[in-house]
């Protein structure tokens, strides 16, 4: 079976458009009522319960409040930038979506019909390039706004974003060296069990790239501006940040922007990590298109649909995790988060790709095929490196001021400082010396 052509793909990809940019802002909206539920919990409060069932309308009752709520226009903004800011905060993360394969080829009578909106064969280069336009939409709106407030708020969010883009674009080069091609559904394919193949590594990259999935995590956390690294925000502040201007639905439009940004993010690392619409423990559903054009494997709607299913899940429960770490850990200071992308994670993710590369040269250059053997022995180097970071390495002396080695040094000045002073006062009893005071010294400040 053969991809459709002429007029009914044209038809095909406008419809999987449509749909799959409905079901993105449906699923945008839910993600929003799905936050606050879950704060709720960690918080041992109720959370949205008035508006319709458990509270479901609750989206749509905040969308209705932003319609109508009043338009400001700042006397100093450049109207024209301050209005096209919201848009290219949002755009880039729902044109992501084209380039993630939700499901296995649907069969119809005229051929197969890929559940992706556009496999391009620059998927990794495309998804890279369109993410990297989210912070013109930050520094537009800081600048735009004639605020200086606005302004260094816009400054701070784009160098942090621009900071981890590069983190993030070295965490993907292991997977682009066990795949061998920057398709994204390459990736579904390499993850998949095909007895016999040894182009397929037969299991999830979560476990053969774990330290590549942490740092994944770690830096989108940080693209997306979500806690521990919403300094972009930072609502906890008297002036918020870049979007201080910003009233009713170019407001909200920020925030629809990050929560787009962000099941984007989720479904991503579906697809890197966790085996994309592929289901556990059944071949069944091992289904890929040849380099001919030509569909192997038994295609059916309802093995689209299970996979459809299974990819759903699987990208819930990442932006599950994203919103649980939100509401567990606390927010980093600026120069410990710029610390932590420029002098760790960018050394430490260079250091990953040359001993992924050289692992990954052994084993070829040893005649191991893809599969379990070699998942396992890059799953060893992982775990070793993990054990390095996690263990082998001080916290406080990769990030300047993250607690341990200043809380030691603060300690140490106190005690210091209260034995000079101790020794004064006895040498004052004694009748040896002077008051402090007499000396000139003064007793230096300890602690926090």
């Amino acid at each position: 079976m053969r991809e459709i052509g002429g007029g009914a793909f044209v038809l095909a990809t406008a419809l999987k458009a449509i749909v799959f940019f409905t079901l993105l802002m449906v699923c945008v909206a839910l993600a929003t009522y799905v936050e606050r539920r879950l704060a709720a919990f960690v918080q041992d409060r109720s959370g949205p319960n008035r508006v319709g069932p458990i509270g479901l309308l609750q989206p749509v009752a905040d969308g209705l409040k932003n319609l109508l709520k009043e338009e400001t226009w700042p006397a100093a903004a450049n109207h024209a930038f301050f209005l096209l800011a919201p848009a290219l905060a949002m755009i880039p993360a729902t044109v992501l979506f084209a380039v993630i394969p939700f499901g296995s080829p649907l069969p119809t009578r005229w051929g197969f019909v890929p559940m992706i909106v556009a496999d391009v064969p620059i998927g990794i280069l495309y998804i890279l390039a369109i993410a990297s336009l989210g912070v013109y939409g930050v520094v537009m709106a800081g600048w735009s706004s004639g605020s200086k407030y606005s302004f260094l708020g816009g400054l701070r969010g784009s160098a942090q974003m621009i900071s981890y883009e590069v983190g993030l674009s070295l965490s993907l080069v292991p997977i682009i060296l066990l795949a061998g091609d920057v398709r994204v559904p390459a990736m579904v394919t390499l993850q998949q069990h095909y007895p016999g193949d040894s182009a397929t590594l037969g299991t999830w990259l979560l476990l053969p790239l774990l330290l590549g999935a942490f740092f994944v995590v770690v830096t989108s956390l940080a693209e997306t501006n979500r806690l521990p690294f919403d300094l972009p925000e930072a609502e906890g502040e008297l002036v918020g940040g870049y979007h201080t201007e910003y009233s009713s639905m170019k407001f909200a439009a920020f925030f629809l922007g990050e929560y787009a940004h962000l099941l984007t993010t989720a479904a991503l690392i579906t697809v890197f990590f966790l085996g994309g619409w592929d289901i556990p423990f059944w071949q069944g559903d091992n289904i890929r298109v040849l380099s001919d054009g030509t569909l192997a494997g038994d295609p059916s709607w309802w093995k689209t649909l299970l996979t459809l299913v299974a990819f759903s899940v699987k990208a819930s429960l990442v932006l599950g995790l994203f919103m649980w770490i939100r509401w567990t850990l606390p927010r980093f200071r600026y120069d410990q988060l710029m610390d932590l992308g420029w002098k760790f994670i960018l050394e430490f993710v260079t250091i990953y790709i040359l001993v992924i590369a050289l692992a990954v040269y052994t084993l070829d250059r040893s005649g191991v095929e893809y599969g379990w053997t070699y998942a396992g022995v890059l799953t060893g180097v992982n775990v070793v490196l993990a054990g390095l970071l996690f263990i082998g390495f001080d916290r406080g002396r990769l990030l300047r001021g993250a607690g341990q080695r200043a809380e030691r040094e603060a300690r140490r000045g106190h005690m210091e400082a209260r034995r000079r002073v101790r020794e004064a006062a006895l040498a004052v009893v004694s009748g040896e010396g002077a008051a402090p005071e007499e000396t000139g010294e003064v007793a230096p400040e300890g602690g926090r």
